[in-house]
């Protein structure tokens, strides 16, 4: 028989909602205010009360002593209770509602009194500040109890002080009064406190539809996860509030952008300056998996609208992709040229066994010699003109692969580049990339040509490449340039659009430029100078042609940067 487990106990303590938090605060905050409010209100009421009676009896005395009469009977008559001063003293006091007046002497006898039986008595209290020509305002206790009073000299004709007036008003009106106050007050704070407690269930709602009705441990541990995920995960996330200022740069962003956290707070055009990237995730260009370069980095950018108007964008890094992709078009380029090759060299060796075998042998070594002297011939005329081995190894190879495909590619008669380049890869990048993107320009056009020039005028290399394809209008010439922007239907590894825009940051990397024009006689012209991108000269050296020939000979088809197109 099994037995079932003890119901769980609720434990008293606040709710675990943050409507219901939020409102239970809001309402003891509101209830608190009313208190508080309700306390600092009654405490100066009751000094405003206090005061208000004492001037009033302080009033009535003062109007009681500028009766010339009363002065003047006081000191003509003996105090009786039913002499002069008795009698207007009480007439004064019914009209006025004070609890008593007293009109005494100099001496403190007093000659009227409420009770009859007190008349010709001495005062119960001390006169002399009111005998010494002072006004006095007080809250005091006598014989008819406590009392707010007022006290006056009195004067004769002559302006001699003859005696004194004392009137008190009852203290029980006054804190009649204040009690009678706090029944409204109490009205008042409740009213206040029914429009806070509104006001409080009104905002709870609001907390709670922007909470999701969450609980603060689960809102806690959503930030925990959220910072958890943000940091952790390989893609670069970029947050923008409603003007566009970053509030949220996640670590692969910062790496992938080049930023850091002073970034944050900073608007787009301030932390990245102007260009692509900054475009895209500003939203001025849209689209889905845009791609925009940030430094050597190829990047795809997605961005998407928040509720408050801001944006995320998320960032991936492609550039090994792209690398990879590349070396697949340059492998499958090298892999036609030698299917091409190897075609072209079953058709010399039937032609060489063909004339082997009608014995004519002069005609074999002939045709033998040229094929091999055309190959060195185009060798040794790169070579004579670049000297530096990588360039002359690329230059070589794309003379193959465009002979392959029906183009004649040329070296300029000013062509000449001593072996004193600087970054002789990057050079490589911008040839490799101008040249194929001429080669594909030329693709299927009659009498297709590419020539390549590129010379140096003291530590300065100059770099054109013109084509005879069918050149580049003067509206798409600053367009050419932008990343992802191309004519070409993209390959299988993923997109194009990158090519040009790495040949323009490699010269801007230099310090040079970049530009494209109209060659003569139709076509385009690339034209990149690039300043300081040779070395200081030496004292001359024989060239190794030795070496420059071994390195051309075995160059690739390919630069593995061919994804420049207009």
């Amino acid at each position: 028989m099994s037995v079932s487990p003890p119901a769980r106990r609720r434990r008293l303590g606040l709710p675990r909602r943050v409507f219901s938090q939020v409102l239970l605060m809001q309402l003891a905050i509101a209830a608190g205010v009313a208190v508080l409010a309700t306390g600092l209100f009654l405490a100066p009421l009751g000094h405003q009360l206090d005061e208000q009676a004492m001037r009033r009896a302080l009033a009535i005395a003062e109007t009681t002593a500028e009766n010339q009469q009363i002065a003047r009977d006081l000191q003509h008559t003996a105090p009786s209770v039913d002499g002069p001063v008795q009698r207007e003293a009480e007439r004064i006091r019914k009209a006025t509602g004070a609890e008593y007046v007293v009109v005494m002497d100099t001496r403190g006898t007093r000659w009227s009194h409420t009770d009859p039986e007190e008349v010709g008595q001495h005062v119960s209290t001390s006169p002399k500040t009111a005998l010494a020509g002072r006004k006095v305002m007080e809250i005091d206790t006598g014989t008819l109890g406590r009392s707010a009073r007022g006290k006056v000299p009195l004067y004769d004709a002559d302006h001699r002080i003859v005696g004194a007036v004392s009137v008190g008003i009852a203290y029980d009106s006054v804190r009649a009064k204040l009690i009678d106050a706090i029944p409204g007050l109490f009205a008042y704070a409740g009213g206040a406190l029914a429009a806070g407690a509104l006001a409080a269930w009104l905002i709870s709602r609001r907390v709670q539809r922007q909470t999701r009705d969450l609980a603060f441990s689960d809102i806690a541990a959503l930030l925990a996860e959220r910072e958890a995920m943000l940091h952790g995960i390989r893609e670069g996330v970029v947050a923008l509030d409603r003007v566009g200022r970053i509030r949220l740069l996640n670590d692969e962003a910062q790496r992938l952008l080049g930023l850091g956290d002073e970034a944050v707070g900073r608007s787009l055009d301030e932390a990245l300056g102007e260009g692509r990237t900054t475009d895209v995730l500003d939203g001025r260009v849209t689209g889905t998996d845009l791609l925009t370069v940030r430094g050597q980095r190829v990047l795809v950018a997605n961005r998407m609208p928040t509720d408050d108007g801001g944006a995320v964008a998320t960032l991936r890094d492609r550039t090994e992709l792209e690398e990879l992709g590349r070396e697949l078009d340059s492998t499958r380029g090298l892999i036609d040229a030698l299917r091409a090759q190897d075609h072209e060299h079953a058709n010399r060796m039937h032609t060489l066994l063909g004339l082997l075998e009608l014995e004519m042998y002069d005609d074999a070594v002939e045709f033998v010699g040229e094929v091999v002297g055309d190959h060195r011939a185009t060798a040794e005329q790169v070579t004579e003109k670049i000297q530096d081995p990588l360039l002359a190894a690329l230059l070589v190879g794309k003379a193959t692969v465009a002979a392959e495909r029906g183009v004649a590619l040329w070296l300029s008669d000013l062509t000449h580049l001593p072996d004193r380049v600087v970054d002789p890869r990057g050079l490589v990048t911008i040839v490799g990339n101008l040249v194929d993107n001429a080669l594909d320009a030329v693709a299927a056009t009659p009498h297709a040509r590419v020539e390549v020039e590129l010379r140096a005028e003291t530590r300065t290399a100059v770099l054109r490449v013109r084509d005879t394809g069918p050149g580049v209008p003067a509206g798409r010439r600053d367009l050419i340039f932008t990343e992802g922007w191309s004519t070409k239907q993209p390959p299988a590894h993923g997109r194009r659009g990158i090519g040009l825009s790495l040949v323009r940051r490699l010269a801007e990397r230099q310090g040079g430029t970049v530009a494209v024009g109209e060659a003569h006689g139709g076509g385009a012209e690339f034209t990149v100078v690039l300043p300081e991108a040779l070395a200081e000269p030496e004292p001359a050296l024989e060239p190794a042609l030795g070496r420059v020939l071994g390195a051309a000979a075995g160059t690739a088809a390919g630069t593995g940067e061919d994804e420049g197109e207009r």
